[in-house]
């Protein structure tokens, strides 16, 4: 099945983008609220962690062991194919986890933090909250503390050395039983000083969120912020965002990841804008699912309704490397965002995001500063 967005306009729209050097995009700071640590895993990285661990890496979709690091580069391309939605390994999901065999120790998930943390430093984002998969590594042997103690190192210097304000998101792993998400819940219990919400990803065919209800509800009891994943064009994804919206925890959570599809149901938007409830949105994650016009037809909606939105890039190493700026981009190009629009989007991030309120204030003031010397010219 074709992709609903030709390949030849998704390559069109990137260069685009990235000819035109859009000063500010690039320089207003920026809350990064939804991205994937292991989803920053470029090639060049997962190539450099292979080598030093002295592993061969493959490819099980493609039937293929990568030689050289053009190989593997070749294999990132997920945008043209389309991710079908329902049982099985989609290509996205096989890539993505298939690309974690690489992260073995504590120095690994310090440099994968560290590497995505100095390129969002890069791009002006000011904060971060940063998800990874628990379950994704302990299935493969890794143990918790080394997980751990490498996201905490990477978080101590992203805040020391580069002033880059991190919060962490475990997200549980949706395929696998609501009693493996409470056991992993327990193992990171001593961690919590550095978990900031917990989430729910992977692939939700027939996974309603309340399936989890048991494990958000004493998350909440326990002082977490909640929010899930509710992908577009997935069965059932409206009574997914409704349970997210009113029921998750047991009156509905902080935040929803994506959810885009609620655009389509007005009284699924008032109740999320009434509520209060933050959505992140992705725009490059959606177009190899959704015709163009739905994209940012609905991200407008949602935006004009008054639902708070932060724009981000959720694994931007497996879309063709579109990170924060391009989203944005996106976001300014095709869905006809101002600069205006677009230091909104920082406000209402700031409002929705999970860090302390003396960091919220400073982070509006440097938002007020930068707008205040742009003049919007």
């Amino acid at each position: 099945m074709d992709p609903p967005i030709p390949y030849a306009t998704l390559q069109a729209w990137k260069a685009s983008i990235r000819s035109t050097n859009d000063h500010f995009i690039n320089r207003i700071p920026k809350l990064e609220l939804h991205v994937h640590l292991e989803g920053t895993l470029t090639p060049e990285l997962r190539w450099q962690l292979a080598q030093r661990n002295d592993m061969s890496l493959h490819s099980l979709r493609l039937n293929k062991t990568f030689h050289t690091l053009e190989e593997l580069k070749e294999a990132y391309n997920l945008l043209q194919p389309r991710s079908i939605k329902g049982v099985g390994l989609s290509a996205f999901f096989e890539a993505y986890y298939g690309g974690m065999e690489v992260l073995q120790t504590e120095r690994d998930f310090h440099d994968l933090a560290i590497a995505y943390f100095g390129r969002a430093k890069e791009m002006g984002v000011v904060y971060c909250e940063a998800m990874f998969d628990v379950q994704a590594h302990t299935r493969r042997g890794v143990e918790i503390g080394t997980l751990m103690t490498g996201l905490g190192s990477a978080k101590k210097e992203a805040e020391v050395e580069l002033g880059l304000k991190v919060n962490y998101i475990m997200c549980f792993l949706r395929d696998l039983s609501p009693e493996d998400a409470m056991k992993h819940y327990e193992l990171a219990l001593p961690y919590q000083d550095m978990i900031v919400g917990i989430g729910l990803d992977s692939n939700e065919y027939n996974r309603p969120p309340l399936l989890f209800g048991e494990v958000y509800r004493r998350a909440k009891k326990d002082g977490f912020k909640l929010t899930c994943h509710c992908d577009v064009m997935q069965k059932d994804t409206y009574e997914h965002i409704r349970q997210v919206a009113c029921e998750l925890g047991g009156t509905g959570a902080d935040r929803i990841d994506h959810g885009l599809d609620a655009a389509e149901i007005p009284e699924l938007v008032e109740k999320i804008k009434t509520k209060g409830i933050g959505m992140t949105l992705c725009p490059w994650a959606y177009v190899r699912h959704h015709k163009e016009e739905n994209v940012f037809g609905y991200v407008r909606r949602l935006f004009d309704a008054g639902v708070l939105i932060n724009v981000s890039s959720d694994s931007p190493a497996y879309v063709e490397s579109n990170w924060i700026v391009d989203n944005l981009r996106l976001s300014k190009m095709m869905g006809g965002f101002t600069d205006e629009e677009i230091v909104k989007l920082q406000m209402d991030s700031v409002d929705m995001c999970w860090a302390s309120e003396d960091a919220k204030g400073q982070m509006r003031a440097d938002i007020e500063h930068f707008v205040k010397e742009a003049v919007f010219r």
